[in-house]
């Protein structure tokens, strides 16, 4: 792919995200192609459809969040993050709990392979909890997504990471 192709692609790709998770999924391909700075044209050339531009915005955001999770990030402030991606991420999340949106399994594995050593190194510090698992911390950041979406209350994050510390 050309050096232009590519910073198309990424344009589109970051006015996809934005533009969804402020207005949901309702919102036209000419708009996230006018946001983007480019044309209708250059939208579905990279993607066919909308749920095909979906998808690759989710499997980006995922590839960007197991990308933070190996730099190096604490474990209590990646859990911070990644309660975050799921408040901000909303019609992203609503599709892909609607169904009919496949990300390669393997991305979804990074992720949570990633998110899982961050807790066993913060384990081996003695910083969280040794008898929490990996299962545990997902359940747990569903969990603080749903309750501050429905409460609004960023508290919430705080009281599980404590609740978590060693």
């Amino acid at each position: 792919m050309r050096a232009d192709a590519r910073r198309n692609r990424q344009s589109v790709l970051n006015a996809a995200y934005e533009i969804l998770a402020t207005e949901g999924l309702g919102v036209p391909i000419d708009e996230i192609a006018r946001r983007a700075g480019v044309g209708a044209g250059t939208v579905y050339r990279h993607f066919p459809t909308k749920e095909s531009l979906i998808q690759a915005v989710v499997l980006d955001r995922l590839h960007a969040l197991t990308e933070k999770a190996r730099s190096g990030i604490d474990f209590a402030e990646f859990f911070t993050v990644m309660v975050d991606a799921g408040l901000t991420n909303r019609a992203i999340a609503d599709a892909l709990a609607g169904g009919g949106y496949h990300i390669p399994a393997d991305a979804d594995a990074a992720l949570t392979a990633a998110f899982a050593e961050l807790l066993h190194e913060a384990q081996q510090r003695g910083t969280i909890r040794p008898d929490v698992t990996a299962d545990d911390i997902n359940a747990l950041v569903t969990g603080c997504v749903a309750t501050a979406r429905h409460r609004g209350s960023a508290i919430l994050v705080q009281i599980v990471i404590a609740g978590l510390r060693a």
